[in-house]
């Protein structure tokens, strides 16, 4: 029911800031749920930050917690990831995740969001 575009991925320095940002058309992102995943190849698809539809609460693995900010601005229906500190081991493809179910015990959880952008790649290298 949500159409969703990411963007700001891009090749960049270890130590390091982007912004990437997630659009969406179709329905106002005001009632859902949204996160960030990324994945590299061979690997699971990871879990990397989250921000309710009720308050705005924010989640964060532990791995880039302290380094990521996510927020989002319902007005202009985008949800933005804020990046420092960047490591080479934070090198993926980034996806925006959106849905008006997920439950709080399930935020974690690639499964748990109905609605998925096509990924832009983040590349940390000197």
């Amino acid at each position: 029911q949500v159409q969703l575009v990411e963007s700001g991925g891009e090749l960049v320095q270890p130590g390091g800031s982007l912004r990437l940002a997630c659009a969406a058309s179709g329905r106002t992102l005001s009632s859902y749920t949204m996160a960030w995943f990324r994945q590299t190849p061979g690997k699971e698809r990871e879990f990397v930050a989250a921000i309710r539809r009720n308050g705005g609460h924010t989640y964060y693995a532990d791995s880039v917690k302290g380094r990521f900010t996510v927020s989002r601005d319902n007005a202009k229906n985008t949800m933005y990831l804020q990046m420092s500190g960047l490591k080479p081991e934070d090198t993926s493809v980034y996806y925006c995740a959106a849905s008006g179910t997920v439950i709080l015990s399930s935020i974690r959880i690639s499964g748990s969001y109905s609605n998925w952008g096509q990924g832009t790649q983040v590349t940390v290298a000197s």
